[in-house]
């Protein structure tokens, strides 16, 4: 792209346009967002050199949340400050939170104008999207024994103690361990002397978050009430999930369902359609938060709580990034963190994704031949997930 034309992508509007875009035609999931955002503002747009970008895109990965949308939130802010992360938070999120929303009211509303087969084929698929995510994710991030055997020790921990702090101690434990047990990288990247955002500015931003983080269950426990326990429970969730895209399924599990707001099998019918749809997965909270009590405003109560976190440990972490990355002591202990979220992915491929959608061979065939078509033929989501509602139409 022509200099002139990069440096117009600026301003709210502009900014917003651009993501909306991406918001409309990212499918694939968070490393094909990541692979979008490159081919736009690397190759085409250059907002940013190559090597910043693979330093951002580290950064997002080492921090909790939606990595992509972090990723998609800072580049709006180095080109619009608070307004352009909010712009570019915008317009990749809000197509398929609005898909979401729709879906969730139609469901509350007039569920029984839609077909059951429909639901159970919408099931199967996502016992298919979790299989291969568990599988891809596992190829990279436990590539040896000890990883192995934190994955291992995750995935069983979660299926055995049911309790909505299990992620958080099961991660900490892990990162401690990484920290303790697995070799620190051969190098580490260097610190470059380019200007840094305020560090005073970043502590407010950090300091905000553990506050919300402490400050909200305290809040919806002296105040009982659907809409303060809802912007707590998917705040933390935002706040406590590693690698974002289908490591939060767990989360919002126990958030939705474990707590009586969404029956299980529209979390999974749900869960099954976000699949279909472009833009970050986190969207799902809108469809959680509206199945809830049937309201479109508890859908955007929820998408703004499970995002909010994200951004401001972003927002913090910017200024202290640099030297936290050439630090050894902390690749390692990363290292334990990711191996443990694929173990947490693995417990919720069995329960509640198995449990509640594979109940004859016919489902396992189903689910089976979905898998095959994401992993070998490379199908697009949205088309398995399509086929998947149709089979399941047609069968019951």
């Amino acid at each position: 792209m022509h200099p002139t034309h990069a440096a117009n992508d600026r301003g709210f509007w502009r900014i917003l346009l651009v993501f909306l875009k991406l918001g409309l035609t990212s499918f694939g999931g968070p490393v094909a967002h990541l692979g979008y955002f490159r081919a736009e503002f690397v190759e085409r747009r250059r907002w940013l050199p190559e090597r910043d970008y693979a330093d951002l895109v580290a950064l997002c990965q080492f921090l909790p949340g939606p990595a992509s949308s972090q990723v998609g939130m800072a580049l709006g802010m180095a080109r619009g400050g608070l307004s352009g992360a909010l712009a570019a938070w915008l317009g990749f999120t809000l197509p398929s939170a609005l898909l979401m929303l729709l879906l969730a009211l139609g469901l509350s509303h007039h569920a029984q104008t839609i077909p059951p087969g429909v639901l159970h084929g919408l099931k199967l698929a996502a016992v298919a999207v979790v299989a291969q995510a568990v599988w891809s994710m596992a190829r990279q991030l436990c590539p040896d024994r000890p990883r192995l055997t934190l994955m291992a020790i995750a995935c069983c921990l979660a299926l055995l103690i049911s309790t909505p702090w299990l992620p958080l101690a099961v991660i900490a434990l892990a990162g401690a361990a990484g920290r303790l047990w697995l070799a620190a990288p051969a190098s580490a990247a260097a610190i470059d002397d380019s200007p840094a955002p305020s560090r005073r500015r970043g502590a407010l931003w950090l300091a905000l978050f553990f506050a919300l983080l402490a400050g909200l269950p305290l809040l919806a426990a002296a105040w009982p009430g659907y809409q303060l326990a809802l912007f707590d429970a998917f705040y933390r969730s935002g706040a406590l999930v590693f690698g974002g895209g289908h490591v939060v399924l767990p989360l919002l599990e126990t958030a939705s369902v474990a707590s009586g707001w969404v029956p299980r099998d529209v979390f999974l019918a749900g869960y099954g359609a976000a699949q279909a749809l472009p833009g970050p997965l986190f969207a799902f909270a809108a469809f959680l938060g509206a199945a809830g009590d049937g309201s479109w405003q508890s859908g955007a109560l929820a998408l703004i709580a499970i995002f909010l976190p994200g951004f401001l440990l972003l927002a913090g972490a910017l200024p202290f990034w640099r030297r936290l990355r050439a630090a050894p002591a902390a690749q390692s202990a990363l290292a334990g963190v990711n191996a443990a979220v694929v173990g947490l992915l693995l417990a919720a491929l069995y329960h509640p994704a198995w449990t509640s959608a594979v109940r004859a061979p016919a489902d396992f065939a189903a689910a089976l031949l979905a898998l095959l078509a994401l992993a070998a033929w490379r199908l697009p989501p949205w088309l398995v997930v399509g086929l998947c509602a149709a089979a399941g139409w047609l069968m019951l």
